[in-house]
């Protein structure tokens, strides 16, 4: 089985190649992934905690698995490829789990995490999950793609409609350092778009100073399983689907649309390890993030992405040790200025995965598949990304033969 798993192209870059290839560009890519992994995601992990009546420790733990581990992952994997291989945790799946908590324990949750990431293991180590990616068409899985980061530019429109203060700055500081080349090689857009944000906030007094002022180191709890056949049932195949199809497609799209050869397989059975790791202080599964990979590859040259990776595996990692005092830093933060700074950093992005989906064949299928993902509908426990890439199969299968034909030719 392990002959299936890609191996490195190339040596690890040493010293001299990481100085070499450091710019401030990819270091504010890398900052620009950790703020928005670091805020509404982790919003999401408190909330769905919450109501499944985890405790403050629990959840403390569970910030710090997905950071911390997923953190260095990011960093060995990243160096090790030399290219932006960005692990996270599995957003659908966290809000997955909210209703099994309403009837299951934590423990049978937990449970459930170890059991998947065997399942995700055994995938990346038999090779099926790369097969299964090369049969699926770029177009179809880039309609997905496209689906899944609309609302961040759709949160960028409505961000400057709720609250101007902030977000009008941050824009006029964007378009600003974009339409002047020598202002935006000095200091990069998206970063100056933060900075004015942030001035914005101070002089506005938008934030908490009680925030401020707190300090609080993690101290992560360990977990002990508990196996029931309901919690297998309910949590593990949309869990797996999830992280095999849903979250590693889209990371793997982003990353082949940046000019990028993933390892497929490797990172499934990565994911499997990560998601074991995690499992032991009690937090959701390990994925290769979509949306924070797309932040890190929005800019620069294609061989130095891997050090905003490197970048954003650093914060990753301080911020799981350090998960209750930098998690109410940025909960402190006006959910408009998130909002902003992540549309920006999506626009090409966005405008990359229309052009991927409707530039050539499968355009139908696409559409299909931007439809069902942005209606946001799940079934059996399982995402909308999921189901769109199935519907924009389907129709493409049913209605775009001929482009299945030409696709095998290739």
């Amino acid at each position: 089985m392990i002959a299936h798993l890609e191996r490195p192209a190339g040596p690890a870059p040493g010293g001299r190649r990481l100085l070499a290839d450091l710019g401030p560009g990819y270091l504010a890519n890398g900052l620009i992934g950790f703020i928005f992994s670091a805020t509404g995601p982790v919003a999401i992990i408190l909330a769905v905690g919450t109501r499944g009546g985890l405790t403050q420790a629990e959840l403390a733990s569970w910030v710090f698995g997905v950071f911390f581990i997923n953190g260095l992952l990011t960093l060995a994997m990243s160096w090790r490829y030399r290219m932006p291989l960005g692990f996270a945790w599995t957003i659908p799946g966290t809000v997955l789990v909210g209703p099994a908590l309403q009837h299951l324990s934590f423990a049978e949750v937990v449970g459930a995490f170890y059991v998947t990431s065997a399942v995700v293991l055994l995938m990346g180590l038999s090779g099926w999950v790369k097969r299964f990616m090369q049969a699926l068409p770029m177009p179809i899985v880039m309609g997905m793609v496209a689906g899944v980061f609309l609302r961040f530019g759709l949160d960028l429109v409505r961000a400057l409609r709720s609250d101007v203060g902030i977000a009008g700055p941050m824009v006029i500081a964007f378009l600003l350092l974009s339409a002047v080349p020598a202002l935006g090689r000095r200091l990069p857009p998206v970063i100056g778009a933060l900075l004015a944000g942030a001035l914005a906030i101070a002089m506005l007094g938008r934030i908490d100073a009680a925030a401020l002022g707190s300090f609080a180191l993690a101290q992560p709890l360990v977990q002990a399983p508990v196996w029931s056949v309901a919690a297998m049932v309910e949590l593990v195949v949309p869990l797996a689907i999830t992280v095999l199809v849903v979250q590693n497609g889209q990371g793997v799209a982003v990353l082949k649309a940046a000019g990028h050869e993933p390892p497929v397989n490797t990172i499934a059975a990565v994911c499997g390890i990560g998601a074991a790791l995690s499992a032991a202080v009690g937090a959701v599964s390990t994925c290769l993030t979509g949306p924070t990979n797309a932040l890190l590859t929005s800019s620069g040259e294609r061989h130095r992405h891997y050090i905003g990776a490197l970048c954003f595996g650093t914060f990753g990692v301080l911020f799981g040790l350090m998960a209750p005092t930098f998690t109410s830093l940025m909960l402190a933060a006006p959910a408009e200025f998130i909002m902003v700074l992540g549309g920006l950093a999506m626009l090409r992005v966005l405008q990359g995965a229309f052009l991927a989906s409707f530039g050539g064949k499968f355009s139908l299928g696409a559409l299909i598949s931007l439809l069902v993902t942005v209606a946001d509908i799940s079934m059996l426990n399982i995402g909308a990304a999921f189901w769109g890439l199935v519907a924009g199969f389907a129709v493409s299968w049913l209605m775009e033969k001929g482009d299945f034909v030409a696709a095998a030719r290739v």
